[in-house]
């Protein structure tokens, strides 16, 4: 029988907003990660050094054939046994940080595709160094097609948060589960979770999309 309780859940909604901001934090931390390090995994792999290219490809497409939860697992439970120990948020953004890298250098590297040849050697011509190519030309042409990929998985990112809670990270489902365990009454604290996923990440996704057209349109494309 359905036995939904309000005064329930004006009494746990405190505790679910401060996770929903813990689950905030430790997304848009993971894909700040992200965004750094997938431009420096898809631009080691257009170096003229073959090995360097042949490893991180290969480390790239390791990452993105396995599971996310394995990597927060490995990250936090394994890293002991080299040495590092981490905390759970902490070994919680280095999986998630790492783990979308992955999938944004391929983005990156698709926008970085998607340059004119054209733009390449008018930059040679210019007798421009590497580092002022990449930076003045290409990257400024690259990541406007590839907003929409980057956008995507930020939401990504936000919805797989709840992985960290193997770990104990005290985002929102893990604080749903022990609002259950705490009350034996899980309807409510599932229900409010859902409702709270679904209030962030539909606007987010909106937003995205806003700033992909007025990106497009300031550079006419």
């Amino acid at each position: 029988m359905f036995d939904w309780k309000w005064e329930f859940v004006w009494e746990i909604t405190p505790r679910l907003i401060q996770a929903a901001g813990n689950t905030l934090i430790a997304a848009g931390a993971g894909y700040a990660i992200a965004l750094v390090l997938g431009l420096v995994l898809a631009l080691a792999q257009r170096t003229p050094y073959r090995p360097l290219t042949f490893v991180v490809r290969e480390l790239v497409e390791f990452i993105r054939s396995t599971p996310l939860i394995l990597q927060v697992f490995f990250v936090f439970y394994v890293g002991p046994q080299f040495g590092v120990r981490l905390s759970p948020w902490m070994s919680g953004m280095i999986a998630i940080g790492l783990h979308y890298a992955c999938y944004l250098s391929e983005v990156y590297r698709g926008g970085i595709e998607s340059v004119p040849k054209g733009q390449w050697e008018a930059a040679t011509a210019l007798n421009m160094t590497v580092i002022q190519k990449y930076r003045r030309v290409i990257i400024p042409q690259a990541v406007p097609p590839a907003l929409a990929g980057m956008g995507n998985y930020l939401v990504g990112i936000f919805k797989d948060t709840p992985m960290l809670s193997v770990i104990g990270v005290a985002e929102l489902i893990h604080t749903a589960n022990a609002i259950g365990a705490e009350n034996y009454r899980f309807l409510e604290p599932y229900t409010m979770v859902g409702i709270i996923f679904l209030a962030i990440s539909l606007p987010a996704a909106g937003l995205i999309r806003l700033f992909e057209s007025y990106v497009r349109r300031k550079l006419g494309l």
